[in-house]
């Protein structure tokens, strides 16, 4: 049995975030470890190809989180079925669990589900508050201030790697580039301020106590 990596980072400012999977993947034991920088769709993922290329029955593939290998739940179950038709595992490190026992293949199916279902949930937040805006006159142009659902989203598209941040930018309604990195750095984390708008929101969203 042979551990075999992949990891992948959306531009070459990530570097510090590919630097960090290969770290984690080296300590889980891959001493073959392939990557993709600079793509997001599967059709553009060179080195993902080469990795299941590579895979023979009985190796497991690993990755440090499961957005690396795929951002829908069916897309992640279709290309974990395939692995397993196969005689392949797959693990996901941040995780914490392993296909090749029954209740981490049971996990990633609920977990993947789950991933899938918060980020429609924050995109249709987001589209709604747009159209909102612009039923109250204000049609296009910089939004006046980053919200929490719009930063929620945010993380998902930065840390997912699939789009650019100019098109990042321009789904969340035409946030500068300069806000979005006020708020994020470039691997999806928050930075104090993103923190504090959270906290803030989450706040807000709280019921006073009763008297």
């Amino acid at each position: 049995m042979e551990l075999v990596g992949y990891a992948r980072v959306s531009t070459r400012e990530e570097r510090q975030v590919f630097d960090r999977q290969i770290d984690a993947l080296r300590a889980a034991g891959c001493q073959r470890i392939f990557d993709d920088r600079g793509s997001g769709a599967n059709a553009d993922r060179p080195g993902l190809k080469g990795c299941l290329d590579y895979l023979r029955r009985g190796d497991v593939l690993v990755v440090l989180d499961l957005d690396h290998l795929g951002r829908l739940a069916g897309e992640l179950i279709r290309l974990v079925d395939a692995l397993e038709g196969r005689g392949i595992g797959f693990r996901a490190l941040n995780a914490d669990f392993d296909t090749t026992t029954p209740m981490g293949r049971a996990f990633l199916q609920i977990q993947a589900a789950f991933a899938e279902m918060e980020r429609n949930v924050i995109r249709q937040r987001v589209k709604e508050g747009l159209a909102a805006a612009r039923a109250r006159g204000r049609k296009g142009g910089r939004p006046r201030r980053m919200t929490p659902e719009r930063l929620r989203y945010a993380q998902h598209l930065m840390a997912d790697g699939s789009r650019s941040v100019p098109a990042i930018c321009r789904e969340l309604g035409g946030v500068p580039a300069s806000t979005l990195y006020h708020y994020l750095h470039a691997d999806g984390t928050l930075k104090a301020p993103g923190l504090a708008l959270l906290g803030a929101g989450r706040a807000a969203e709280r019921p006073p106590h009763a008297s």
